[in-house]
Protein backbone atom coordinates (compact mmCIF):
# COMPACT_ATOMS: atom_id res chain seq x y z
CA UNK A 1 0.00 0.00 0.00
CA UNK A 2 2.70 2.33 0.79
CA UNK A 3 4.47 1.86 -2.78
CA UNK A 4 1.31 2.72 -4.67
CA UNK A 5 1.13 5.89 -2.36
CA UNK A 6 4.56 6.81 -3.31
CA UNK A 7 3.99 6.16 -6.91
CA UNK A 8 0.97 8.28 -6.74
CA UNK A 9 2.79 10.87 -5.06
CA UNK A 10 5.53 10.55 -7.72
CA UNK A 11 3.45 10.69 -10.63
CA UNK A 12 1.75 13.77 -9.45
CA UNK A 13 4.19 15.64 -8.87
CA UNK A 14 6.22 15.03 -12.17
CA UNK A 15 2.94 15.57 -13.58
CA UNK A 16 2.85 19.53 -11.94
CA UNK A 17 6.42 20.18 -12.76
CA UNK A 18 6.10 19.62 -16.51
CA UNK A 19 3.02 21.98 -16.04
CA UNK A 20 4.60 24.90 -14.58
CA UNK A 21 7.65 24.55 -16.95
CA UNK A 22 5.73 25.73 -19.45
CA UNK A 23 6.09 29.14 -20.89
CA UNK A 24 3.21 31.56 -20.87
CA UNK A 25 3.90 33.76 -24.17
CA UNK A 26 0.29 34.50 -24.43
CA UNK A 27 0.13 35.97 -21.14
CA UNK A 28 3.29 37.99 -22.05
CA UNK A 29 1.78 39.47 -25.32
CA UNK A 30 -1.66 39.85 -24.10
CA UNK A 31 0.40 42.30 -21.22
CA UNK A 32 1.95 43.86 -23.57
CA UNK A 33 -0.67 45.04 -25.30
CA UNK A 34 -2.93 45.46 -22.62
CA UNK A 35 -5.56 43.43 -23.16
CA UNK A 36 -4.53 40.94 -20.15
CA UNK A 37 -7.27 43.71 -17.92
CA UNK A 38 -10.46 42.63 -20.61
CA UNK A 39 -9.28 39.13 -19.57
CA UNK A 40 -9.03 40.20 -16.00
CA UNK A 41 -12.30 42.06 -16.16
CA UNK A 42 -14.25 39.84 -17.77
CA UNK A 43 -13.16 36.79 -15.42
CA UNK A 44 -14.35 39.30 -12.28
CA UNK A 45 -17.15 39.72 -13.81
CA UNK A 46 -17.84 36.07 -14.62
CA UNK A 47 -16.94 35.17 -11.16
CA UNK A 48 -18.91 37.88 -9.11
CA UNK A 49 -21.87 37.06 -11.44
CA UNK A 50 -21.44 33.24 -10.19
CA UNK A 51 -21.04 34.19 -6.67
CA UNK A 52 -24.51 36.90 -6.87
CA UNK A 53 -26.19 34.00 -8.59
CA UNK A 54 -25.40 31.64 -5.73
CA UNK A 55 -26.16 33.40 -2.83
CA UNK A 56 -29.33 33.99 -4.97
CA UNK A 57 -30.55 30.74 -5.25
CA UNK A 58 -29.47 29.95 -1.07
CA UNK A 59 -31.75 32.46 -0.55
CA UNK A 60 -34.67 31.34 -2.27
CA UNK A 61 -33.93 27.67 -1.16
CA UNK A 62 -33.57 29.09 2.41
CA UNK A 63 -37.11 30.44 2.12
CA UNK A 64 -38.57 27.40 0.60
CA UNK A 65 -37.07 25.23 3.30
CA UNK A 66 -39.22 27.46 5.79
CA UNK A 67 -42.36 27.31 4.20
CA UNK A 68 -41.95 23.62 3.91
CA UNK A 69 -41.24 23.63 8.00
CA UNK A 70 -44.16 26.39 8.63
CA UNK A 71 -46.50 23.55 6.86
CA UNK A 72 -45.35 20.41 8.88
Amino acid sequence: MKKINMLVLTGLMLLTHSLFAQNAEMADTMRSEGKIYVVIAITLVIFFGLIGFLVYTDRKVAAMEKRINELK
